[in-house]
């Protein structure tokens, strides 16, 4: 494991990644070690994390499996040679830009979709040409046993490496020299990335995440929007680096709002979500623990059930919440919703603007001016409008952060060019040489320069 890095660099020095013939093998493997091994794989996530079959299938099977499909699809055409135009000064000449891999890539995953959020940038970086290293979260312990297992059967292993293990194992990687380094958790730990990669100036990907709000104002759809928010919030017991962190509603429909809450929660999951088969449960006793002390911070409106010996967390919606609490200050990643009113949108996007940049950001409103007002006066890594989450389902729109949130983006074509140095080429005809530029340098010259520079 040591020398992982410089065993991979030799197959790619010598050259294997680079035909596209190989990087679409590769791919195809991808799609059919999930294809046939589906079962596994979902029993591997119903252990982690207690994951339904449905849901599983959907966020961590079929995303991916799409995502590398369109990858195959359009593999000639993303990594052809970009034609753009030439300055007069420089004639005659063309001009371009050639997508070229980085070399060696180190993919660091984390628990909560442990296959889609380490598959879909592996996939990015084969289809760029790259060798790569993935490690896998220890904390999904189950679903990283399959991918370790698998992976060297269909991978190709002089350039494909998958490193199991903890904290221990994902330092020595990061004490080995890479050409790019792409990491999904939280902020502490990127930064830790960020300071082993500027030992040997490695760029870096980080997909962190924080507090993403929920802005809803008084002309809202409410049931829509509770809906939305409870599919949102819920999925994967919340334990998605997008999924709504709290809500600021117009106080004049919060009530309203909460009584559609509360219908959409009983519909999703019944009376009891611990029988439901469509809810899952927290990761591991630590991060139980943690959530049962942050839903300290306000007044149970809905939920708060809890059960220890099977880590389960009942959807759980907060009121009167003291604002200066834990719960509004670090990333929740649970299943537990802050609902805090306020007069007017205007003040939720000064809460939202005194804080880090989010990752999401979602508003509902039926009035346009209301969206446009929060589109044009916040930040975040990426919004939904009357949504949530949906935005990083379309392979066209780069999905990351910006700010405490991360940077860097991916998916679709952003996410093979994002392991790729677009080379710049100029290429001159030796037919003509001008001499316009050439010394000696006269005032004829400098009079015909001056009109095209």
């Amino acid at each position: 494991m040591t020398f992982v890095a410089d065993t991979l660099r030799i197959a790619y020095e010598k050259g294997l990644t680079r035909p596209l013939a190989w990087r679409k093998h590769q791919l195809e493997q991808l799609v059919k070690m999930l294809e046939e091994n589906e079962s596994t794989f979902l029993e591997a996530l119903a252990t982690d994390l207690g994951k339904p079959s449905v849901e599983g299938f959907m966020t961590d099977i079929a995303f991916v499996t799409g995502e590398v499909k369109s990858m195959i699809k359009n593999l000639k055409k993303w990594n052809k040679p970009e034609r753009v135009g030439t300055p007069l000064v420089a004639l005659p000449a063309t001009s371009r830009l050639i997508p070229e891999p980085l070399g060696v890539v180190l993919v660091i995953a984390p628990w909560n979709y442990p296959i889609q959020l380490l598959l879909v940038p592996v996939a990015g970086a084969i289809a760029a040409g790259n060798a790569v290293v993935m490690k896998p979260s220890e904390v999904s312990a189950a679903t990283a046993e399959v991918l370790g297992r698998l992976v060297p059967k269909y991978m190709d292993t002089s350039a494909v490496a998958i490193v199991e293990g903890g904290v221990p194992e994902t330092t020595a990687l990061l004490e080995q020299r890479f050409d790019h380094i792409f990491y999904t958790g939280n902020g502490t730990v990127g930064r830790i990335v960020m300071a082993a990669a500027v030992k040997n100036l490695t760029p870096v990907t980080l997909e962190l995440g924080g507090k993403s709000p929920v802005l809803i104002d008084a002309s809202a759809n409410l049931r829509v929007a509770a809906r939305r928010i409870a599919w949102g919030k819920w999925l994967n017991a919340g334990q998605t680096c997008v999924a709504p962190d709290y809500v600021m509603v117009d106080a004049t429909v919060r009530d309203a709002f909460l009584a559609e809450l509360g219908k959409a929660i009983a519909e999703f999951y019944g009376a009891d979500p611990k029988a439901s088969e469509s809810y899952g449960r927290i990761v591991s006793p630590r991060h139980f623990d943690r959530l049962v002390a942050l839903a300290g911070a306000g007044t149970i409106a809905i939920g708060g059930e809890t059960d220890a010996s099977s880590r389960y967390i009942a959807p759980t919606v907060l009121v009167d919440v003291d604002m200066a609490a834990p719960i509004m200050e670090e990333e929740i990643f649970g299943p537990l919703l802050p609902v805090i009113d306020v007069p007017s949108m205007n003040e939720a996007i000064s809460y939202v603007n005194a804080h880090p940049h989010p990752l999401a950001l979602y508003v509902f409103a039926e009035k346009k001016s209301i969206v446009a007002d929060v589109l044009n006066r916040t930040t975040a890594g990426g919004v939904t409008v009357n949504g949530t989450i949906m935005h990083l389902t379309n392979p066209k729109l780069p999905f990351g952060g910006i700010g405490e949130s991360g940077m860097g983006g991916y998916h679709g074509k952003a996410g093979v060019r994002l392991f790729q140095h677009l080379k710049p080429v100029l290429s001159r005809g030796t037919k003509l040489d001008p001499s316009i530029a050439y010394p000696p340098y006269t005032d004829r010259k400098a009079k015909i320069l001056r009109k095209f520079l």
